[in-house]
């Protein structure tokens, strides 16, 4: 089982490039979680939350994030950590055809915060199609430690820790447009009792997920190890699965 989700995003560069550069010295308080598929709920750990895609911090250079929320529950100790028997996934189209050109797959070794981070590729998939993720194992591999900054700056640098959401959602009324998606328990589990059918009068607007930690994984390589030969259209998602 899996989800994916694509975005792009041009503003907050300088913050998201202080993922891969800073390490440690980040207190844990929380862990953010979207939840909003049906499964997430029961499943935490497969809550893939965001994707990121932007330009890196030289030309030629990008920067891929994906957040997942990989906690047990909103209200986290500073032990949260990914799941080590999950496989990440950054696919990258760059033909236009909606199928999968380069991958990056990043896994974990251990639990807890002693954790190993493992990074494979990019390269071209052993297998394309949405659900099918076989782990390469001939591909070129990066390993370094959970919370810290490892690689080069001038090929694959590679972070992945918690940090704080940068996403921005009104959950709870996101759940009265989909009440569909609402939570089995807790305070958003409740039948909506916004005005105007989950809309906000202007300037009341919350984030929700605020002060919430999400678990992300932070590459930066250069671009030309994703693209056709030639720099053109990247489509990028990613996928969770087991």
């Amino acid at each position: 089982m899996f989800r994916w989700r694509a975005l792009m995003r041009s503003h907050g560069l300088a913050a998201l490039l202080a993922l891969a550069t800073m390490a440690g010295g980040a207190a844990v308080l929380a862990g953010s979680d979207h939840q909003d598929m049906p499964l997430v709920e029961f499943n935490p750990r497969m809550d893939l939350t965001d994707v990121y895609a932007f330009p890196g911090s030289a030309p030629g250079r990008i920067v891929l994030v994906m957040n997942t929320s990989g906690f047990l529950s909103p209200a986290q100790t500073a032990a949260a950590a990914f799941d080590p028997n999950i496989l990440y996934q950054f696919k990258v189209d760059n033909d236009g055809d909606a199928l999968e050109d380069r991958v990056i797959q990043v896994s974990f070794e251990g639990k807890g915060t002693g954790q190993r981070v493992v990074v494979r590729g990019p390269d071209a998939p052993l297998v394309s199609g949405a659900m099918m993720n076989v782990v390469d194992q001939n591909a070129s591999t990066l390993r370094g430690d959970f919370n810290s900054a490892f690689g080069s700056a001038n090929g694959i640098q590679v972070f992945a820790g918690p940090r704080d959401d940068s996403f921005f959602l009104d959950l709870e009324a996101a759940f009265c447009v989909l009440p569909d998606r609402r939570p089995a328990s807790g305070p958003l589990s409740q039948p909506c009792a916004l005005p105007s059918v989950g809309f906000r009068a202007a300037g009341q607007a919350v984030n929700y997920v605020s002060g919430f930690n999400v678990l992300s994984i932070v590459i930066e390589l250069p671009s030309s190890l994703l693209e056709n030969g030639a720099p053109g259209k990247l489509g990028i998602w990613g996928t969770l699965s087991r």
